[in-house]
C-alpha cells in the first residue's frame, strides 16, 4: 500500500504494485536525432489480462523506416524499483536520466539534460490533475519530460546512430486499456529549440457515463502554458480529415490552435483489458501547425510549425469531432 500511495504522487513511478491482473503500464521514450534521419520511440511496460497472465515487453518503433518491432519478456523480467523510476526489463534500463538498452538488434545508452517535467503539487499530481484521484479510471497519463536534449548512441541493426544534440520526450500510461477513441499528438521539433507541445482529445468513461477530456500544453522559452479539462479550458473545436486533423482550445487567457498534418503510420500493440492485444496505428513524421494567442489583446505569443511530431488517431474518433 505504501508504494502505491507513493506513487499517486510521483506519476513517473510504477503504479502497478499489488495488481495480479486486469492492469497494463508503459513508458514512451521518443528520441530523435539532431539531424532528424533517425527517430524511434522506446515503450517498456508490463501487461497482465483477467486471467493473471502476465507478459513484460519493450517495443521500438523506428518513426523514420515505418518498422515496429514488439520484444516481449516473462513478467517476471519487468523489475521497478519502488522510490525512483528505474525499470528493468530484460537486459534494458529504463529510468527518468537514461535509457540503456540491451535488445537483439539495438545496444547502447542515452542520457537526458534539462529535462521538463510537468508540474505537480499535493492536490494535482502531474498533468491528470486532480483526476489522478480518481478511482477505476480505464487509463491514466503521465509526462516525464515535455523535452529534453540527448547525449549518446545506439548500434542499430550494426550501424552506429548517433543522438548527441538531439531531442527527446517522456511519458507513461497506466490502467486497463486505452480510450475507446483518441487523438494524441507530440512535438518538439520547431524552429526555436525548446518549444514542446503535447495534445490529446479522448472519450473517457465515468460513473456510468462518459466525456470527452482533453490535455494539452506548450512549452515556450521555460513558461508551460497549459489546456486541461480541470482548468476551465473549452475544447472548441476538433476535426479528422484524411490529410488533417485540426483542435482548437481555449482557457481563460489563451487560445491553441493546431493543424496536424498526417503522414504514414506504424501500427503499434496497445492494451485493452490489460493485455497488449489492440491495436493502433503511429506516426512520427507527421507535421504540426501550432498557434498561440493571448485572448485580450489578439497578440500572437508563438506560431511556427513543428516536425518530426508523433501523431495518433485511434478507435472511435468520430466521438470527439466538434
Amino acid at each position: 500500500m505504501r508504494k502505491r500511495l507513493r506513487a499517486l504522487w510521483k506519476p513517473e513511478l510504477y503504479h502497478g504494485w499489488g495488481r495480479k491482473k486486469r492492469f497494463f503500464e508503459g513508458w514512451y521514450y521518443k528520441v530523435v536525432s539532431a539531424d532528424e534521419k533517425h527517430a524511434f520511440a522506446f515503450i517498456p511496460g508490463i501487461a497482465m489480462d483477467a486471467d493473471g497472465k502476465q507478459q513484460a515487453f519493450v517495443q521500438v518503433l523506428d518513426g523514420k523506416k515505418l518498422t515496429a518491432a514488439y520484444h516481449q519478456f516473462k513478467g517476471s523480467e519487468f523489475i521497478a524499483q519502488p522510490t525512483i523510476h528505474h525499470v528493468l526489463v530484460g537486459k534494458s534500463n529504463f529510468t527518468d536520466n537514461y535509457i540503456d538498452l540491451n535488445l537483439p538488434n539495438i545496444k547502447g545508452k542515452i542520457q537526458f539534460e534539462n529535462k521538463f517535467a510537468w508540474p505537480s503539487s499535493w492536490f494535482s499530481p502531474g498533468i491528470m490533475g486532480p483526476f489522478s484521484f480518481a478511482p477505476r479510471m480505464e487509463c491514466k497519463h503521465g509526462i516525464l519530460s515535455m523535452d529534453h536534449s540527448l547525449k549518446g548512441e545506439l548500434i542499430i541493426d550494426n550501424e552506429r546512430v548517433d543522438f548527441n544534440e538531439g531531442r527527446g520526450y517522456m511519458e507513461k500510461d497506466w490502467g486497463h486499456s486505452f480510450p475507446e477513441g483518441y487523438i494524441w499528438m507530440q512535438c518538439n521539433h520547431f524552429s526555436t529549440a525548446g518549444v514542446s507541445i503535447k495534445a490529446s482529445v479522448a472519450k473517457v468513461p465515468w460513473m456510468g457515463s462518459s466525456f470527452v477530456g482533453f490535455i494539452a500544453g506548450i512549452l515556450i522559452n521555460g513558461t508551460l502554458y497549459q489546456f486541461t479539462t480541470y482548468n476551465f479550458t473549452k475544447l472548441r473545436h476538433c476535426s479528422v480529415e484524411a490529410t488533417q486533423i485540426a483542435v482548437t482550445m481555449e482557457n481563460l487567457k489563451h487560445r491553441l490552435e493546431i493543424i496536424a498534418h498526417r503522414e504514414r503510420a506504424t501500427v503499434l500493440a496497445a492494451p485493452i483489458g490489460g493485455f497488449m492485444d489492440a491495436r493502433i496505428e503511429e506516426s512520427m513524421m507527421a507535421r504540426l501547425d501550432v498557434k498561440l494567442t493571448e485572448k485580450k489583446t489578439g497578440d500572437i505569443i508563438f506560431e511556427d510549425t513543428g516536425t518530426s511530431a508523433g501523431l495518433e488517431v485511434a478507435g472511435k474518433y468520430e466521438l470527439l469531432l466538434k
